[in-house]
């Protein structure tokens, strides 16, 4: 079941169904030694498929990765980065493990029901790794998923990643303390003006002339302060950053160059001796890797938003088989393939050679019929 589903995802077919057209194909037999199961058949297993398993498929991916020394670390850290996802909603079919809202829809409400997932990604460059999901359960937040996420993969990755990257949701004392009691840094997004230590940065700011950097091609002014104790909540004096960004993009429609700006501001337990202001920043902005090469294409290359059971379990199984799928795809990518080769061909092209192989008996029956 388990390579039936690493090629469904490998090819990019979308559905059971779509894998059950390929029945016929000689692959089968070699892989798998049997005949390919049915798509119903499929789906059944894995609503009693113990995802333990498929975690410690995971595992064995980042061990070998690991020994291997393909994952380097970030900036000089060792970084995860973590994030909710909503895979899914429906108004009509649900399970036990859906959450539900109320959505007002016209003049009436309707109850939508949906899943939502905390994920964790290991950054390293080139490769990224999924390490594992946690389900959030109806009444709780996505910071209690996150916390239980936390803690198992602490216990089976307890040294894979030394700072955790996170958005504003997560900057609270709750999730910095749990990191901090765990030997490991924090750097999240500080959104919320209310906050004391916002507050106080942004006077100390004031009073501070910014230092001069740039951020890719964005012109930057950025300012740092440390040891601030205006979060008592907190066990250790937070550190935070500042980065005005500015660049120019020149608009299709009018050719005319507009000049826009950004800023961002991020609470690290990361001292400066550490890692500089122009780190800080550059980590601050690798966030963003598990949308663009997480969770975006898993959704729109990997078909992973597909529910291809709707049942908890199964939901559960088959986005970590979509994980174990695209770290093995992105081993063999970066690992095995050559430089020009690799750079000749999209991650498409790939896939659907893939996609030829499991064709390939179809393909030679039309051959054979053609006169």
């Amino acid at each position: 079941m388990i390579k039936a589903g690493l090629a469904l995802f490998w090819a990019r077919l979308g559905s059971l169904n779509s894998l059950a057209q390929t029945r016929e194909a000689a692959l089968w037999r070699r892989w798998l030694g049997t005949a390919l199961p049915s798509a119903d058949t499929m789906g059944r297993a894995f609503t009693l498929l113990d995802c333990a398993g498929l975690r410690q498929g995971i595992a064995q991916v980042y061990t070998r990765l690991k020994r291997n020394k393909a994952l380097p670390p970030l900036e000089g850290f060792a970084t995860a980065v973590l994030d909710g996802h909503e895979t899914h909603n429906s108004y009509r079919r649900h399970c036990e493990g859906c959450l539900k809202r109320t959505i007002k829809v016209g003049a009436s409400e309707r109850v939508q029901y949906y899943h939502r997932n905390v994920t964790l990604m290991l950054l390293s460059e080139p490769l990224r790794l999924l390490l594992d999901l946690e389900p959030q359960r109806p009444g709780e937040d996505e910071v209690a998923a996150a916390l239980r996420l936390l803690e198992r993969v602490l216990w089976r990755y307890p040294r894979a990643f030394e700072l955790v990257l996170a958005d504003g949701l997560y900057a609270g004392a709750p999730f910095i303390n749990f990191l901090i009691d765990h030997g490991k840094h924090a750097l999240v997004v500080l959104k919320d003006e209310r906050r004391d230590i916002y507050q106080d940065a942004g006077g100390l700011f004031r009073e501070r002339a910014p230092l001069k950097g740039s951020f890719r091609s964005r012109e930057c002014q950025w300012w740092d302060e440390e040891n601030l104790s205006s979060w008592p909540q907190v066990k250790v004096p937070m550190r935070v950053v500042r980065s005005q960004e500015t660049w120019t993009v020149r608009r299709q429609a009018t050719g005319q160059v507009e000049e826009l700006t950004s800023e961002w501001i991020w609470a690290t337990t990361l001292p400066q001796r550490r890692a500089g202001v122009a780190t800080i920043v550059r980590l601050g902005h690798k966030r963003w890797d598990i949308e663009n090469f997480g969770f975006n294409e898993l959704v729109n290359d990997w078909h992973a938003d597909h529910v291809y059971r709707h049942d908890q379990t199964a939901i559960e199984a088959f986005i970590l088989l979509a994980f174990l799928a695209y770290n093995l795809f992105s081993a063999w990518l970066w690992r095995n393939l050559k430089p020009a080769k690799r750079q000749s061909k999209t991650h498409e092209y790939w896939a659907r050679v893939c996609s030829a192989v499991l064709h390939q008996a179809e393909i030679e029956e039309g051959k054979s019929r053609s006169p």
